[in-house]
């Protein structure tokens, strides 16, 4: 009875966080083949020659010595890569984040209920922000479902992460302040922060016990709204949050150090739930071409965003939504389970509130005034010149590819997500005569705190695969198809160990660290050409994430000047692609990159069809 009583109760969001298993620790001759085989592709005779005897050399000597440190250190902790991670990958990073690390998207509402139009950006805003408050109650009151892989519970820690969530920089190192908390752990943050031309307003978002609706939201929008209309612009203080780590600590100190009270505002930023930016653009976007409010959601304004908060939710003039996430708080998945949900809820109500209109006395939004000094000023005015120069480089392109998406590569019993990583390893190939190395993010999520592993899609097989494509002589059915079906296999194989925790990058990462923290000397592993060259070490050329099969779309830039950030999202009847790529490198260019995987996308359909016959 007892049984079928709790089959009755829906899953508690955080329900089987104690029952994960822990990240495991690959084997170290396992690992080590794995780079050898990742690395062979970039190296000639010569060279790869002298990377095998450097990695025999680590694997019998020191490799062996950090491996077993690396051993006892998972003994004691249910993560052993956690913490490292989010220094190594995040807090420490000096680069400016803004531009650097964080993630910035378009909402899908204009392809339904919301196509852009002028005078309804408030009452939109009103509404998604209504929404999303909703989901933050899902989460306090831990009613969203645990997400699952088949029947496997996935890690939801990262969900903590998404509301009242900032990292506040460091001279040396910053770090994640999270000022959430369960209804069961007592009461947290229900304020939002709203910034509109270079200024900063809060209110709370729950009045009694109960969330604002859309009208009481919407008056509390106007209001902030009409106070910024006809006036001059505000200092612009949140300019400083895209400036390089150290740079933006010191005068953040500066800044706490002329006035207590400017130590209360970003401690009221820092905890609000999310930050709603009022943008004076028209990025105007279409379903088959969302390149402009792509666009501004990475670069756009830095005096109405608050880089370092982990959801700035953007509401351009035209009516149409992005927004702008740190990353180090948690992976762009999350952030797309959420905006999914608030897609779908808009989507069902036709982007309509049907309640009651009614508004209670709600005191007004309160205008948060830093004090500013002559230094503060001089800081934001450079903040603002760094950023203006670093975001002019960045090129975006932001297309649908409409000739078919899932259901057409799955009626070929090919997966959906290999046939676009294999469609751009082909265009690479084909614009750049040559292979490139290349990340596609993996999830870790079935492990204890997992996060992400590094899967290189840039195989043997695929290289062979692409030669072969590029051979005239290569006879269409026997040759290209088999060696197209062997990349396939060999990315899933991959793929799947990745998620398992079998990759090697993050293992590597960990030896590295070990010596690092012991003052060792770095291994040669690690500074052997053949290591960045091949994407070790944040290298990678091609920088590549499926954000999923909903209508959600992230882009983030290039990892490096010579490379290229790929997103994309993959629906039954399109892909949705994003690129990003540096102007002021001469080879690359995103437009034309995309154009090559338009094609390469053509062919691979034709080369799973004409071969079935």
């Amino acid at each position: 009875m007892a049984n079928h009583v709790s089959e009755l109760l829906p899953e508690r969001t955080f329900q089987y966080q104690s029952s994960l298993p822990l990240l495991p620790v690959p084997s170290l001759e396992n690992s080590l083949l794995k780079y050898l085989n990742a690395v062979q592709l970039f190296a000639s005779e010569k060279e790869f020659k002298a990377t095998v005897d450097t990695v025999n050399k680590f694997q019998e000597g020191v490799g062996k010595e950090l491996h077993q440190k690396l051993l006892q250190r998972a003994k004691t902790k249910k993560n052993w890569l956690e913490e490292w991670w989010l220094d190594s990958a995040y807090l420490e990073v000096r680069v400016p984040s803004q531009l650097n690390v964080n993630f910035g998207g378009p909402a899908p509402y204009l392809e339904h209920c919301w196509p852009p139009e002028e005078g309804t950006h408030l009452q939109r805003a009103s509404i998604s922000t209504w929404h999303t408050l909703q989901y933050w109650n899902l989460i306090r009151t831990e009613r969203l479902a645990p997400q699952k892989s088949g029947k496997t519970p996935l890690d939801m820690d990262q969900f903590r992460m998404l509301f009242s969530t900032c990292k506040v920089p460091g001279v040396k190192k910053d770090t994640i302040r999270n000022y959430f908390k369960m209804e069961r752990e007592g009461p947290c943050p229900s304020h939002l922060v709203v910034m509109c031309r270079g200024r900063f307003f809060t209110f709370d978002a729950v009045c009694d016990g109960q969330i604002l609706t859309p009208p009481e939201l919407l008056r509390q929008l106007s209001y902030v709204s009409e106070c910024c209309e006809g006036e001059p612009e505000g200092d612009g203080v949140s300019a400083l949050t895209s400036e390089e780590r150290t740079r933006w600590a010191k005068a953040r100190e500066h800044l706490i150090s002329i006035d207590p009270h400017n130590n209360t505002i970003l401690e009221t930023i820092q905890s609000s739930l999310f930050v709603i930016s009022l943008d004076e653009t028209k990025p105007y976007s279409t379903p088959d071409n969302y390149t402009n409010v792509t666009l501004e959601t990475l670069t756009g304004n830095p005096t109405i965003r608050w880089g370092d908060k982990s959801y700035n939710s953007i509401v351009f003039a035209d009516g149409t939504f992005g927004c702008n996430c740190d990353h180090a708080p948690y992976d762009g998945i999350i952030l797309v389970s959420m905006c999914w949900y608030l897609d779908q809820q808009i989507k069902a109500t036709e982007g309509k509130w049907k309640g009651s209109e009614a508004v209670r006395s709600i005191p007004p939004p309160e205008e948060l005034v830093f004090t500013v000094d002559e230094k503060v000023l001089s800081d934001i005015s450079h903040a603002k010149q760094q950023y203006l120069v670093s975001t002019q480089d960045l090129q975006v392109v932001c297309y649908a590819f409409t000739a078919f998406g899932k259901a057409t590569i799955k009626q070929k019993k090919l997966h959906p997500d290999t046939f676009v990583q294999l469609a751009m390893q082909l265009a690479y190939y084909r614009m750049h005569k040559a292979p490139g190395s290349c990340y596609e993010t993996a999830t870790t999520r079935k492990f204890y705190h997992g996060r992400t592993e590094t899967m290189r899609p840039c195989t043997e097989e695929a290289v062979n695969w692409c030669t072969a494509m590029m051979d005239p002589t290569c006879n269409v059915s026997v040759c290209m198809r088999k060696a197209m079906l062997l990349a396939f296999h060999k990315h899933n194989k991959l793929m799947a160990e990745a998620q398992e925790g079998k990759g090697f990058d993050r293992h590597l990462l960990g030896l590295y660290l070990i010596a690092r923290e012991e003052g060792r000397p770095i291994p040669e592993l690690f500074t052997d050409p053949l290591y960045a060259k091949s994407g070790g070490g944040g290298n990678f050329v091609l920088s590549s994430s499926l954000t999923g099969y909903t209508t959600i779309l992230g882009a983030v830039a290039p990892m490096v000047h010579h490379g290229y950030g790929f997103f994309y999202r993959i629906r039954d009847e399109r892909i949705v692609i994003c690129i990003s790529a540096w102007t002021s490198c001469r080879e690359t260019d995103a437009a034309a990159l995309f154009n090559y995987f338009s094609s390469a996308l053509h062919e691979m359909l034709h080369l799973a069809t004409t071969s079935q016959l």
